[in-house]
């Protein structure tokens, strides 16, 4: 697996995934600013990788604050945060992460400064650890569901270039290519950044997985020709009634699969899950800029002039989904705001083959 990033003596390393698959580049990332830069250039892209990138952009920030107490600690904290948090609107696991780094050092007000920032340094470490765990364990959980000889369609990337390692919707994919079953994937292009085309492709094929690259709109062909067995995506938000906000046609892939009778299943660590949103309908849906569509790297294919709309997520509403696959099981997207109930017996609820 490729490194995503990396923290290294005060250097957030990232490798920037929009000139890939042409040229493997890491940047030096050396203050929070450039992190941000990072996230909203899409150098890093991936709700769990840019959950990780902040943590990171928050530790190498604080190292910059002077202060003699913990109020003025956060004070100085709080330009890092709010930077951060205007990055990437949808995906929620920015704002995880602030929270998070909230909560603990709240917990650790009575230590010194110098304490709390190497803290920080340390926490991000245990993010980027813990999450290619979570990974594994999804993957475990979700390969029960790929049987030997299934194709799988999957959108966007969700494999380890959008985490801290190994991915979320291609870790079932790499854990049943671990245990041996004779798997395809067909990954769609993913208009109009293509990161299908040029980041799961890419990644599928380091790890010798076989893969099929096909354009966004041939899924309802080969769907309909009974080709694909199932279908697994990543979330970049979901909510406590199960719907899923992922990159811009996921949608329309999920339609598909329930028109042609073929399961679709979220990748979803708990990182991604905001509980405190009802509905899909409450998604700040981020919309980015027309050259993403006009252009392809250097290239512009479309007219001079011309009015674009760049939606960068849809919401797929749980009705679409037949499970979430999370680090602590897969659940039906109706029974997900029960994994939080201490009084629910999760085995009970688990979806299993």
């Amino acid at each position: 697996m490729v490194e995503t990033i990396s923290l290294v003596d005060g250097v957030v390393k990232m490798l920037d995934q929009t000139k890939l698959p042409r040229e493997v580049v890491y940047i030096d990332c050396k203050d929070y600013l450039m992190v941000a830069k990072g996230i909203k250039d899409l150098w890093i892209r991936g709700a769990p990788a840019i959950g990780i990138a902040a943590s990171m952009g928050i530790a190498i920030g604080a190292n910059t604050i002077t202060a003699s107490s913990y109020d003025e600690f956060m004070k100085g904290l709080e330009p890092i945060f709010n930077t951060l948090l205007e990055t990437r609107p949808t995906a929620v696991n920015i704002q995880w992460a602030v929270e998070r780094t909230k909560k603990l050092l709240d917990e650790r007000k009575d230590e010194s400064i110098d304490s709390l920032k190497a803290f920080l340094t340390e926490e991000a470490q245990r993010v980027l650890t813990a999450d290619i765990e979570i990974n594994k364990t999804i993957g475990k959980f979700g390969a029960q569901f790929i049987k030997e000889g299934d194709t799988v369609i999957t959108h966007c990337n969700a494999g380890s270039l959008a985490t801290g390692g190994y991915g979320t919707a291609t870790g079932p994919i790499r854990a049943a290519h671990e245990q041996g079953k004779n798997i395809q994937v067909y990954a769609d292009e993913t208009r109009p950044v293509l990161q299908g085309a040029r980041l799961t492709s890419w990644e599928l094929m380091q790890d010798n997985i076989p893969v099929t690259l096909i354009t966004d709109n041939s899924a309802g062909a080969i769907l309909r020709k009974g080709e694909i067995q199932l279908a697994i995506v990543g979330t970049d938000r979901t909510v406590a009634n199960g719907d899923v906000a992922n990159k811009i046609g996921t949608y329309s892939l999920a339609v598909l699969c329930k028109e042609n009778g073929v399961p679709f299943y979220v990748a979803a660590p708990l990182s991604s899950i905001d509980f405190a949103i009802p509905t899909g309908d409450l998604i700040p849906i981020e919309e980015r800029g027309p050259e993403e569509v006009t252009h392809i790297f250097e290239a512009h294919i479309a007219p001079e002039g011309v009015k674009v709309r760049n939606i960068a997520f849809d919401v797929t509403p749980a009705k679409y989904i037949t499970g979430i696959i999370t680090e602590k099981g897969v659940f039906k997207p109706e029974d997900l705001h029960k994994i939080n109930d201490p009084n629910t017996d999760l085995e009970s609820i688990m979806l299993k083959v």
